[in-house]
């Protein structure tokens, strides 16, 4: 059995979701500020997030979605155990795992600290660049043209990276659980009869 029921890990993101939702509508800048986004941002070589100075629209849209999700999913925590555990969150916690994954893969493996824009003369051969720090400020950068640059910045970096880490534990979690549930369903269905 786990340490931690996925219940309360879905609980906790559920909450982490709504908190966001209310810092993104009231003040963003602190979540720009905080030292998880400081960190993790520096180490990946993300660029600084710009916009979260002030409150806009767009940040409002994102407290409202990020808001709704997290009482959809508070909400979807009260149906059956058999229902939720097995069906709904089983099917839920996988794809939100891979799509985190994708969108985390994208905004690394395209952005300006990308491996993959490192120029062949910057700092002697292919081995030195390995092993080098990356850095947001990239001369072979080229900038997309449909909008996708827009994700390429600490703050979504470091929500993408708790989304994805946090999903997959639960996705762990639950395929831990399901036998001791599945266990307990055939036992009150046999006691039933």
């Amino acid at each position: 059995m786990a340490l931690i029921s996925s219940t309360t890990i879905i609980t906790s993101v559920s909450l982490l979701h709504l908190t966001l939702a209310y810092f993104f509508l009231s003040n963003p800048l602190t979540i720009d500020d905080q030292a998880l986004v400081w960190v993790l941002g520096e180490s990946m070589g993300m660029p600084m997030a710009r916009g979260f100075d002030a409150q806009s629209p767009p940040l409002g849209f994102l407290a409202a979605v990020l808001a709704l999700l997290g009482l959809s999913d508070l909400v979807s925590l009260s149906m059956p155990e058999e229902v939720c555990m097995l069906y709904y969150w089983g099917a839920q916690a996988p794809v939100r795992a891979l799509f985190s994954m994708a969108l985390l893969f994208y905004t690394f493996m395209f952005g300006p600290s990308s491996p993959v824009y490192q120029s062949g003369s910057a700092r002697g051969g292919a081995a030195s660049r390995l092993l080098t720090h990356p850095s947001p400020h990239n001369p072979s950068y080229v900038p997309s043209g449909w909008g996708g640059d827009m994700l390429k910045n600490r703050v979504f970096f470091t929500f993408m990276f708790v989304e994805m880490v946090s999903w997959f534990w639960i996705w762990i979690t639950l395929r831990e659980e399901r036998f001791a549930l599945v266990q307990r369903v055939r036992r009150n269905a046999e006691r039933d009869d």
